[in-house]
């Protein structure tokens, strides 16, 4: 527990536990009742004898008797007290009244002549205020530390015991192969002076979030075993003009007191903007520290054994002057990784998790298209929530199933109710997309149809490419466009009746044959490009740039986009119309089943039916379910079909023993 968090849990307590004690003191105090006299009427009073208590208190730095006590007359919470010169006389006239009227005599010593009171009193409040005075002063010269240090480099040398090696990077063969040179160089440098070569001062990693471009940067420094700084582009940028430059020279000069080291600068594009670009100007903090860092890297001074690696997913922004060469020598492309890769980092990530028999890392990859590495590891992370939240013992190719859906398209929204048309024209639409998918060679192959919503579909076909490829074809690209009018045209001639249902289909559509037209030269404009793929706008660089076609190809370009949608659209009518029974197939079974995987797909094209257990199939496609596969509910609807009384009430492992038997 936080020592913080006990101290402020602790401090109410005190805080209550002494106004109690003050009130209790204060009660105490009102209800004594203290009479002072002289020591003349002390005198009379004992003469009469009515004193019975008496306590003496010497006081030898004032010279004088503190004498206190009881007369018989005085209630249990009275006294008396007086003060008497400090006499052999006064002593002994209470002695002799106290032999001649027997009361009860108590003396003390002089509380000024204890020397650890003396040193408590005189000493300790000394000592406090000094303590308060250096707390303050201390205070004070922190902050005035932190306002001196206000320029000092924000870079932070990585001090974890376990390094990061290639061995954690999965999938990144040719770039690992890239920065393999900096590896060599940072071991043995003298091997490239021999030579006169020199090593890059910089490489800049460039590709789409969750690569791998920072883990690739720490593996490159845990395989030379050197130091490795790392730090934001943001973390040089302040309000003040000049603190960003200073930040970068601080950097400079702690790395080369390090000397060889690595410096990791990720997200380079915060500091590294064009300069003069945007509306109404440049930002001059940013500016001039992208002049001390382009100065460091290849200025007047040399940073030898310094090398520097930064990373972007936007290096359409960065200054011309920090990519060239002397500077970022070298641009590594870090990509989305392909099958192999995609499988290679699913088993790095699959080494602290327990799976089920049927679970197949290649067929994972295989149906995780477009996926990142930070995405597969998600995908993987939510598999195990789901298992964990169903007291699994192991991760099966349902939860992973589940976790594919989710990461692409949200948690499945079951308490959401179709009305029996909805669900009608829902199931028809996927299976417009289906029926295409199946019958066209180019389009997307279909893995995966369900009506269950998800996120804001009220059903989706997953369908992936039947192969990864660099390039399309003209044919290809043609078929995927017929492929996304499946679902419209399936409400359209079954229903005579359209939805808003293929507004996401419409979109990428559109995408496609605009791309077609305007960049590919697949149009009867010609081989140019009209334009250029669609990024974020740079403030104020491209606000106003002007297009480079007149209003008359705009036009022109309006009508062969017109011309490909509507041939496309006329193609899936044709395709639909002619394998109608094969989507009232599909649709119907979708109606049963709600979600049907792509083997039960095949299966249902070749044979007319889904399998069941007299069908003779191939169960090497099939995930194994075992009882631990299904869900609580799950259970107890097969316990129900069995006819067991009180399922309803058993546990999760009832059920299975008893299910164990019977199936």
């Amino acid at each position: 527990m936080n020592k913080k968090t006990v101290k402020k849990g602790l401090t109410p307590y005190l805080g209550i536990i002494l106004i109690m004690l003050g009130v209790l003191y204060f009660i105490n105090a009102t209800n004594r009742k203290t009479n002072y006299i002289t020591y003349d009427e002390f005198v009379n009073q004992m003469n009469k004898g009515n004193v019975s208590e008496v306590k003496i208190t010497p006081r030898n730095n004032a010279g004088v008797y503190e004498i206190s006590g009881k007369l018989k007359t005085y209630e249990e919470s009275e006294s008396f007290f007086f003060r008497a010169p400090l006499a052999e006389e006064v002593m002994s006239q209470i002695l002799i009244g106290e032999e001649a009227y027997d009361f009860k005599i108590n003396t003390a010593t002089d509380p000024a002549s204890s020397t650890l009171l003396a040193i408590i009193v005189n000493i300790v409040p000394i000592v406090i205020l000094v303590g308060f005075a250096f707390f303050f002063i201390s205070k004070q010269m922190s902050s005035a530390n932190k306002s001196m240090d206000f320029g000092k480099s924000r870079a932070r040398l990585n001090e974890d015991k376990k390094k990061v090696t290639f061995n954690e990077v999965a999938g990144l063969k040719e770039e690992k192969e890239e920065v393999q040179e900096l590896i060599d160089f940072l071991k043995d440098p003298k091997k490239f002076q021999k030579l006169g070569a020199r090593i890059p001062k910089g490489v800049l990693l460039v590709g789409p979030p969750g690569t791998g471009k920072t883990l690739l940067a720490r593996a490159v420094a845990g395989e030379a075993n050197v130091p490795f700084y790392f730090i934001s582009g943001s973390d040089f940028v302040e309000l003040f003009v000049g603190v960003g430059a200073s930040r970068v020279r601080d950097m400079f000069k702690q790395a080369k007191h390090n000397a060889p080291c690595l410096i990791f600068i990720d997200e380079i594009d915060a500091v590294g903007r064009q300069r003069g670009s945007g509306i109404g100007g440049g930002h001059d903090e940013r500016e001039q520290t992208l002049n001390q860092l382009l100065t460091e890297m290849d200025g007047f001074g040399e940073n030898e054994g310094i090398i520097i690696i930064a990373a972007t997913n936007r290096p359409d922004v960065l200054d011309p002057a920090l990519l060239r060469p002397g500077r970022f020598d070298r641009q590594v492309q870090v990509n989305l990784p392909d099958k192999k890769g995609r499988e290679e980092i699913l088993a790095v990530h699959a080494r602290n998790k327990i799976f089920s028999k049927g679970v197949n890392l290649s067929h994972i990859a295989s149906r995780t298209v477009g996926f990142s590495g930070a995405d597969l590891e998600n995908l993987l992370n939510e598999a195990a929530l789901l298992a964990v939240r169903q007291n699994k013992k192991a991760i099966s190719m349902a939860e992973i199933d589940e976790a594919h859906d989710r990461v692409l398209m949200g948690p499945a929204k079951k308490s959401k109710k179709y009305t029996e048309q909805e669900k009608k024209l829902v199931a028809y639409h996927e299976a417009g997309h289906a029926v295409l998918g199946i019958k066209l060679d180019g389009a997307n192959d279909v893995q995966k149809i369900t009506i269950i919503p998800r996120g804001y579909a009220g059903g989706y076909t997953m369908m992936l490419p039947k192969e990864e490829k660099f390039t399309a074809t003209k044919k290809e690209l043609t078929e995927r466009i017929i492929g996304l009018m499946g679902g419209r045209v399936a409400e359209e001639l079954v229903f005579n009746e359209i939805t808003t249902g293929a507004h996401n289909d419409f979109e990428q559509a559109t995408k496609i044959a605009r791309a077609m037209v305007t960049e590919y030269g697949m149009s009867k404009l010609g081989p140019m490009q009209l334009e250029q793929q669609e990024g974020s706008v740079f403030l104020g660089r491209d606000y106003n740039k002007s297009r480079n076609f007149s209003g008359q190809v705009a036009f022109e370009i309006d009508q062969e986009m017109r011309k490909i949608l509507d041939e496309c659209y006329k193609e899936a009518v044709k395709i639909i119309k002619k394998e109608r029974k094969l989507l009232d197939l599909i649709a119907n079974t979708l109606l049963e089943c709600e979600t049907i995987t792509k083997e039960q797909i095949d299966y249902l094209v070749e044979h007319g039916c889904l399998p069941d257990e007299d069908n003779e199939i191939d169960e090497s496609n099939f995930k194994e379910v075992t009882l631990e596969d299904l869900t609580l509910t799950e259970l107890k609807d097969i316990a129900k079909e069995k006819g067991i009384k009180g399922y309803s009430k058993m546990t999760r492992g009832e059920l299975e023993e008893i299910l164990k038997d019977l199936i």
